[in-house]
């Protein structure tokens, strides 16, 4: 009876929430609400709020709002990128339809198959039209630049035809349409020296050409567009130049183009819109923000109706001249010509010459930022920091002019504007682009030239050369890791000092450290300053275009960090210290440079030229200085951060230092080469983490467990699990089970030793069980994987656990605390291509399903580590010189790895190696496993995005692998325990979702006092109770909603009955509840009626201000 009544009593009020709740979100439907089903969440995030709009659309073009467009038109679009653009459109034609869901989109070429000139489509675009007189139209006019080379000499006057071309287009669509808004835009998306002969020259700066000609589009287009009939002539026409070019890279990656494609069509939106203060550019690519009209700025762009943007005005020089006062007092040389380069003074120095890139060519040097973005491509050679002699000391700030208050005699260094090949370049060999490998071409050079030149006595002369290079480097590293390896950057530089240290006599060479690139992104995080940020892009793109946080972006600091430190052990060697009339000195004054700030925090755009990339003459003044004073200080104590803002003030030899420093008269000594690591012998972790308590007593929550609670750890999965060759040396041992060293579960030796999850616990908890050892099949604890498995089989690995642990009598079933890891799916994925049908991510979520289900239901005090499926693709560039690699690799693994790079079945695999991802996290944290506060189910995603391991030469790594290129060896299996580890030590939604394969020893991390449990999705947000209630129904928690796997009960156990206490509760008191909630749950019902007929009969019209939103 008593339990009877509380079923009553629960489903009553169950029924009563529902209800009210049905009724209130009725009630509140035309209200703006934070309180939204889940439904509506997936794709409101993206939508613009709506604001009152005029009853009547506007009657002019310079009022008009996205609502007044009916039709989206688009002209100039070449047949060779007509999908590409089709798609942009479109995705800008469903944000217009946010607006005004009639919106159609139409391409005029799209039923013709013969390519046509803009003025024909043009003419059947009118046609088309004419006899729309009320409707407003959008015009996008594309200007494709991809047809000219940059490079070219005739590229002035192929400019000049396509924008006549594009002016005689405007003046057809202004005669003959009505109500029309024509945006034009620049379009590129091929690379250039596909199709242009002398963009293939290994000398030509390729990306600074490109983006040189679509500025001069960009200019020349902007140029006529200004002109008054375009936007004063008439109220229903008008045309607009977008603010900058639509640039779609070619990318084999459709995850990536799917991605480029949307960035695209926003900012063909964001132009679209009137700009608005503190509007911010678009740098996530997962995250693309979507700006909306607001009430104070609710139209389409045009000319007139564009207010003045808010941009950034240098800061007012109080000396406006970039001259330096000299304040030392002894200018002499030596009294005798020295012979040895560790006692030059300044006024022994006869000759200077400079190696590098675009910085010591002096690209854009002697352009203002409010100059036109063109003068970057100038070489502004006489105003470079470390070789320029425009002028003197008192105008012009450079390492020659210094040099030349010593000796006025000095010569070698560049003047005036030109190339390298300028005459007055002289000894300035540095070329706008250059790498490192083209240092060895830019040096001899330089030697030829000094050996011919009869203005030097090449043998007697002293000289100064300094060096500058590995910007560009670090600008395509990411194109090509191996090409771009530290290693291979330094081996580049190290040949180039070779020739010098051999050829050149008494000399000394400044190689300066390679600056810290990174700060530089400031600049365009900031859109107050009005940097070309599309223009940098181009120039620069593996350091502008990785979004903040990103694993991408850290390789970018690690490998500028590498190189610095390459350069430096290249030095330190002693290598080029052999003789007396030559030396190398490191210079590191740009190792870490600080940006310059104004007061209000935001950078000094002052410091660079007009492309917020290379550096102004101001800039180049303190280098001058830096790079001077580095001179003066000795080896090992020489200032390597630089502070711009704070200026420099220019150092004096000294009468106990007369000399430039050298390694020698610094007395430093060398380190020599770093020593050759000693080989492993083991993969051990070091441990230091000082709190290993458990808890006070023993927790009931799963979302507060210490790692120290923990007294059983479990596994499933596949041979990766099973520790399939692990430690395999020989094509033999291939398929032995080294389940003693498996990542989650092996518990061969001690930690210090051997690098695996429950080595790790056994410091907190010594007493550890469950765990595997050895080899084969006889000591595999708790380990049930299976090599080979498939996630059809897990269910069947889950049931032979769960027996296996119920029978085992040193472990308490009901309440020791669980630890399961699960891992699977390669070989659903490497086999997926066979049975396609069997292997569908469909089946792989109801298998994952029915297993999660089987531990929710049947096991007490656990939690569960699902990993998501590595992402296999970085599989394919592991490769070794051995049968094993060569052979085997393909058939363990032949969906991923036989396929072409650009086949459809790779992009189809890779398509469902994501799609495995996401699924799994859907399954995890749809809400199915929350009703148990003793169980919780954490998706640990570090494999989500996998970053190859690479060896010192920038080379995948194969010691990481096993003998067959695809299993992990014995150090493989260890980083990915320490990976695992970290994982369950971040939140939830802040988990690391890459593993770069470091295999330090020290990388493991520890709980902190002020959150010593493992991270659940509980515990993980903020002000989170440990307990938890019945999850909603959510449709999307089941993959596969039709299964007949039963979901599991939900049940809040935060607060459990006790036998003890539902005997005691009396027959009548459960009675009185039911009929107490029947009637409560009519009273709400009415009340919330009542309110709702209230509510009907007042409308309430609220303003509300359209506000930037994201997808």
């Amino acid at each position: 009876m008593t339990t009877s009544a509380l079923l009553i009593l629960a489903a009553l009020v169950g029924s009563c929430v529902q209800f009210t709740v049905s009724v209130s979100t009725d009630v509140r439907k035309n209200e703006v609400s934070a309180e939204k089903s889940e439904k509506t969440d997936s794709y409101m995030s993206i939508l613009c709020s709506p604001i009152p709009a005029p009853s009547s659309p506007s009657s002019s073009v310079h009022t008009l709002r996205p609502v007044d467009i009916s039709g989206v038109y688009v002209l100039g679009v070449p047949h060779s990128h007509k999908d590409a653009a089709s798609r942009a459109v479109s995705r800008l034609a469903q944000l217009l339809s946010m607006f005004n869901p009639g919106v159609i989109t139409q391409h005029v070429d799209q039923i013709s198959l013969q390519p046509r000139s803009l003025l024909e489509e043009t003419e059947e675009l009118c046609l088309s039209l004419s006899h729309q007189v009320t409707d407003w139209k959008f015009v996008l006019l594309f200007v494709p630049a991809d047809s000219m080379c940059a490079c070219s000499p005739h590229v002035a006057a192929d400019v000049k035809s396509v924008v006549q071309e594009v002016e005689e287009a405007l003046r057809l669509l202004q005669k003959r349409l009505h109500r029309t808004l024509v945006h034009v835009v620049v379009w590129s998306a091929h690379h250039q020296q596909d199709k242009c002969e002398c963009m293939r020259g290994e000398s030509t700066n390729q990306r600074l050409h490109k983006a040189i000609l679509l500025k001069t589009l960009q200019d020349s287009l902007s140029h006529i567009l200004e002109n008054p009939q375009w936007h004063s002539k008439r109220e229903d026409f008008t045309a607009v130049l977008q603010s900058a070019p639509a640039i779609l890279d070619q990318i084999s990656d459709s995850e990536s183009k799917w991605s480029d494609l949307n960035q695209l069509a926003v900012q063909l939106w964001t132009n679209l819109l009137q700009s608005s203060a503190g509007q911010a550019e678009v740098r996530d690519s997962s995250v693309v923000s979507v700006p909306c009209p607001t009430q104070e700025r609710p139209f389409l762009r045009t000319q007139k109706n564009e207010r003045e943007r808010t941009v950034y005005r240098a800061s007012t020089l109080t000396d406006p001249v970039m001259g330096t006062d000299i304040p030392c007092v002894d200018h002499d040389p030596s009294p005798t010509t020295p012979t040895s380069v560790h006692e030059l003074r300044p006024g022994d120095i006869k000759v200077v010459a400079a190696v590098g890139d675009s910085i010591t060519a002096a690209n854009g040097v002697g352009a203002h930022q409010t100059d036109s973005l063109l003068l970057v491509i100038n070489e502004y050679r006489g105003l470079s920091w470390s070789i320029g002699g425009d002028e003197n000391i008192t105008t012009v700030t450079t390492l020659p002019n210094i040099l030349r208050e010593f000796n006025p005699s000095l010569t070698g260094f560049s003047q005036g504007i030109g190339n390298e090949d300028s005459t007055k370049a002289f000894f300035n060999q540095a070329v706008a682009g250059a790498k490192s490998g083209d240092m060895v071409q830019q040096v001899r050079v330089l030697v030829d030239k000094m050996k011919k030149d009869s203005r030097i006595d090449f043998h007697n002369d002293w000289k100064v050369i300094t060096m500058f290079i590995g910007g560009n480097d670090l600008c395509d590293f990411c194109t090509d890791s191996v090409f771009f390896s530290p290693r291979n950057v330094v081996n580049r530089i190290r040949q180039a000092l070779d020739i010098l240290h051999t050829e050149v006599p008494r000399a000394i060479v400044n190689l300066v450290e390679l600056l810290n690139i990174v700060p530089l992104r400031d600049l365009h995080r900031d859109n107050t300053l009005d940097c070309p940020t599309w223009f940098v892009s181009l120039v620069c793109p593996c350091v502008l275009k990785p979004k903040e946080g990103s694993a991408e972006l850290q390789r970018v600091k690690d490998r500028n960090k590498a190189y610095q430190k390459g350069i430096r052990e290249l030095i330190d060697s002693g290598w080029y210290d052999t003789h007396d009339n030559f030396t190398v000195v490191l210079q590191p004054f740009m190792r870490e440079v600080y940006l310059p700030t104004l007061e209000d925090g935001r950078p000094d755009r002052s410091y660079f030229s007009p492309d917020c990339f290379h550096l102004s003459q101001r800039a180049h003044s303190l280098m001058a200085r830096a790079l001077w004073n580095n001179m003066l200080e000795p080896v090992g104590n020489k200032t390597f951060t630089q502070n711009f803002s704070a200026g420099i003030d220019l150092k004096c030899p000294s009468e106990a230092s007369p000399f430039f420093s050298t390694a020698f008269n610094s007395n430093y000594t060398f380190p020599g080469p770093p020593p050759t690591p000693a080989p492993n012998t083991n993969w051990g972790s070091d441990f230091s983490c000082v709190d290993t308590a458990p808890s006070n007593s023993v927790p009931t929550s799963a979302h507060r467990l210490r790692p120290a609670d923990i007294k059983v750890v479990a596994a499933l999965g596949d041979s990766i699990t099973a520790g399939f060759g692990a430690k395999a040396k020989t094509l033999l041992q291939l398929r032995t089970e080294y389940r003693g060293v498996s990542w989650s579960i092996g518990g061969d030796k001690n930690l210090e030793t051997v690098t695996t999850l429950p080595n790790i616990l056994k410091k907190f908890n010594p007493e550890i069980k469950g765990v595997s050892k050895g080899q084969g099949k006889r000591q595999t604890g708790f380990n049930v994987a299976v090599s080979g498995a498939k996630i059809s089989g897990i269910p069947g690995q889950v049931r032979r656990l769960i027996d296996t642990m119920k029978i085992d009598s040193t472990v308490d079933f009901e309440n020791d605390w669980k630890l399961v890891t699960l891992f699977i799916g390669g070989n659903d994925l490497c086999q997926y291509c066979n049975d396609r049908a069997s292997l569908s991510p469909q089946n792989y979520s109801h298998y994952m399903m029915t297993s999660l289900d089987m531990l929710y239901k049947e096991v007490p005090r656990t939690i569960v580590n699902v990993l998501e499926i590595l992402e296999i693709e970085g599989l394919r560039r592991i490769k070794r010189d051995s049968l094993g690699c060569s052979v085997l690799q393909k058939y363990v693994c032949p969906c991923f790895l036989l396929p072409g790079d650009d086949s459809p079945e790779l992009a189809e695999v890779k398509r469902i190696n994501r799609e495995l991802q996401t699924d799994t996290e859907k399954l995890v944290y749809g809400g199915r496993y929350d009703g148990r506060e003793d169980f919780a189910v954490v998706a640990q995603p570090y494999f989500k995005n996998t970053v190859v391991p690479l060896n010192a030469d920038g080379k995948p790594d194969a010691t990481y692998f096993s003998e067959d290129c695809f299993h992990f060896s014995e150090r493989g299996h260890a980083d990915m325990a320490v990976a695992l580890w970290n994982n369950m030590l971040e939140p939830v939604g802040k988990k690391q979702t890459y593993n770069n394969f470091t295999n330090a020893r020290n990388n493991i991390k520890c709980p902190t006092e002020e959150h010593p449990y493992i991270f659940t999705k509980v515990n993980s947000l903020p002000s989170s109770t440990t307990t938890t209630t019945a999850p909603k129904t959510d449709t999307t928690a089941s993959p596969l909603s039709s299964s007949s796997t039963p979901a599991p009960t939900m049940q809040s156990t935060a607060l459990p009955l006790t036998p003890g206490c539902m005997n005691n509760v009396a027959p009548w008191v459960a009675a009185v509840l039911a009929v107490a909630g029947l009637l409560i749950g009519w009273a709400v019902a009415w009340l919330l009626l009542s309110c709702r007929a209230k509510r009907g009969k007042t409308t309430v019209t609220s303003a509300v201000e359209m506000r930037g939103t994201s997808f």
